[in-house]
C-alpha cells in the first residue's frame, strides 16, 4: 500500500515550521527547527525506528534561509520523502541537494517581501491608528501579520508539495527577481505616501512654513527622508543616523531654524 501524507499531516508540519528559528545554532543554523517541523511526516511515512532515525539524521544537516520562505522547500522535501518511503529512487544526497539549492535564492526573496515591505507597511498602518488612540492599531498589525505570514507559509508549502521536484520550473524566467522587484516598488510607494504624515520639518520660527507648504507640500520631509536613505545606502549605521538627526534638530532649534 502506498504511503501518503494527509492534509492534516502537512498542516501540522506547516504549523511546526513557524518555530523554525526556535533552536538556531551557529554550526548548522536552522537544522534543529527544520527537523522538529518534519517529525510528524517522518513518523507517518516510516514505521521502523531505524528508518525514522536515519530520516531525522539527514534532516539535521545544515539548513538556513528566511524563516517564512522555508515552507516551499519543506513542501518539496515532503514530496521527496514520500517518494523515498514508497521505495522510489530518491537518495539522501538528492534531498539535501534540493534543500541547499533552494534555500539561497529564496532567502533573497524573503527579506524584501517580508522585512522591507509587508512588515513596515502593517506597522505603519497600525502605528498611525494607535497614535489616534484607536485600539485597532496593534490588533491590525498583530493579526494581519500572522494571518498573512501563516497563510503564505501554508499556501507555498502546499504548492511545492504538489509540484515536487518540478518546483524548479517556478524559479525559471526570472520569477524570483520579478517578485522581489515588485514587492520593493509597492513598499516604497506605500511608505512614500506616509512620509507626509510621519516626517515633520517645521520652519515656523522663520516664517517659511506657510510659503513652503503652498509651493511644495511636504518637500522638507521628503528631502530629509531621501537624505537618510542616501546615508543608509552609503552604509551609515542606523544608530548613527538617529544620532545625527537628533543633533541636527537640537542645533536647528537652538539657532532658531526650527
Amino acid at each position: 500500500m502506498e504511503k501518503k501524507l494527509s492534509k492534516m499531516d502537512r498542516l501540522l508540519v506547516a504549523w511546526r515550521t513557524t518555530f523554525l528559528q526556535g533552536s538556531w545554532n551557529f554550526e548548522r543554523m536552522q537544522n534543529g527547527g527544520w527537523a522538529y517541523a518534519i517529525i510528524p511526516a517522518i513518523k507517518k511515512l516510516y514505521t521502523d525506528k531505524q528508518q525514522q532515525s536515519d530520516a531525522l539524521k539527514r534532516h539535521l544537516l545544515f539548513f538556513n534561509t528566511h524563516p517564512y520562505v522555508a515552507s516551499p522547500i519543506m513542501g518539496v522535501a515532503l514530496a521527496m520523502e514520500e517518494e523515498k518511503a514508497n521505495r522510489k529512487t530518491v537518495t539522501d544526497e538528492e534531498i539535501q541537494t534540493v534543500k541547499v539549492g533552494m534555500m539561497g535564492p529564496l532567502a533573497g526573496v524573503g527579506d524584501p517581501v517580508f522585512w522591507f515591505t509587508l512588515r513596515p507597511i502593517l506597522a505603519a498602518l497600525g502605528a498611525t491608528l494607535a497614535m489616534t488612540g484607536n485600539i485597532l492599531g496593534p490588533i491590525i498589525f498583530f493579526v494581519g501579520w500572522n494571518v498573512i505570514r501563516f497563510g503564505f507559509m501554508w499556501f507555498t508549502q502546499e504548492q511545492a508539495y504538489h509540484a515536487g521536484r518540478n518546483i524548479e520550473q517556478v524559479f525559471s524566467d526570472g520569477f524570483l527577481q520579478m517578485v522581489t522587484k515588485g514587492s520593493s516598488i509597492i513598499g516604497l510607494f506605500v511608505l512614500g505616501a506616509l512620509v507626509q504624515r510621519w516626517v515633520i520639518v517645521d520652519y515656523a520660527s522663520l516664517g517659511l512654513q506657510t510659503q513652503l507648504d503652498a509651493l511644495f507640500p511636504g518637500l522638507s520631509a521628503l528631502l530629509l527622508t531621501l537624505v537618510c536613505m542616501w546615508l543608509l545606502k552609503k552604509k551609515v549605521s542606523p544608530v548613527w543616523l538617529i544620532i545625527i538627526v537628533f543633533i541636527f534638530g537640537i542645533l536647528g532649534h537652538c539657532i532658531g531654524v526650527f
